[in-house]
């Protein structure tokens, strides 16, 4: 369980990353508006589906090393718990553990 909870954690944190690369392309560019596409912060390394967000509930989420932006569908119970459910996408809360660790070291605005 461990070394799955490691490599999910990890392929989360790497769309993380990326969610955030494109919210400072979208500053950037000053083409800042209400919303925004995210590509989805599930485990599946090959998901690319995309999400659109409000900026300031994603500003919302970022401020939790924690909690990850997914798709309806792809949260994995095992590792995360639903905290809030909108219509194009859920906040799921790592659990404690390794799976918190893992998001809490990989944290980009840490």
């Amino acid at each position: 369980m461990d070394e799955r909870a490691a490599r999910v954690s990890e392929n989360e944190a790497l769309f993380r990353n990326v969610n955030e690369r494109i919210e400072q392309l979208n500053e950037s560019f000053a083409t800042v508006t209400d919303t925004f596409e995210i590509i989805c912060e599930c485990a599946d390394p090959g998901c690319v589906m995309q999400i659109s967000i409000a900026s300031d509930a994603y500003e919302r989420v970022r401020t939790d090393a924690t909690l990850f932006i997914v798709a309806p569908g792809h949260e994995d119970s095992e590792l995360e718990d639903i905290i809030d459910t909108q219509s194009d996408y859920l906040v799921v809360r790592k659990h404690a553990g390794l799976p918190t660790r893992i998001a809490e070291e990989t944290d980009p605005r840490d």
